[in-house]
């Protein structure tokens, strides 16, 4: 069954064009690994909500931008096996690989998928 990795975070709008080619780095590594697609989207209609929301879950700035991204594996096998490479890959490393944002405000978690239409 397809496996789902989301995340979203809250990136300085400033860093859009970092965060662009992060993203691109990122994903070669995550295909190279086994991952069948990456997507990546940057927020626009991104309302704050009056309990919960989006830009409130990863405590977005004024000047910052919340994205949202998923990466879709065969199986979570797959991706257990292909993250834990992933995680060990030379260029994923501190000093080659750094987040143009506050990964501390990042929410990430892996999903089966239930349908595809």
């Amino acid at each position: 069954m397809t496996y789902v990795d989301a995340l979203v975070a809250a990136v300085p709008t400033a860093n859009r064009e970092k965060y662009i080619k992060h993203a691109e780095d990122a994903a070669v590594v995550f295909k190279d690994h086994g991952a069948l697609k990456v997507t990546e989207c940057w927020g626009d209609d991104v309302p704050d909500g009056e309990i919960t929301s989006l830009p409130k879950a990863v405590k977005c700035k004024d000047d910052e931008t919340v994205v949202f991204s998923w990466i879709t594996w065969p199986s979570r096998q797959v991706r257990d096996e292909g993250m834990k490479k992933v995680m060990e890959d030379p260029r994923m490393q501190p000093g080659k690989f750094e987040f143009p944002f506050d990964g501390k405000r990042l929410i990430y978690g892996g999903f089966g998928m239930l349908f595809e239409v």
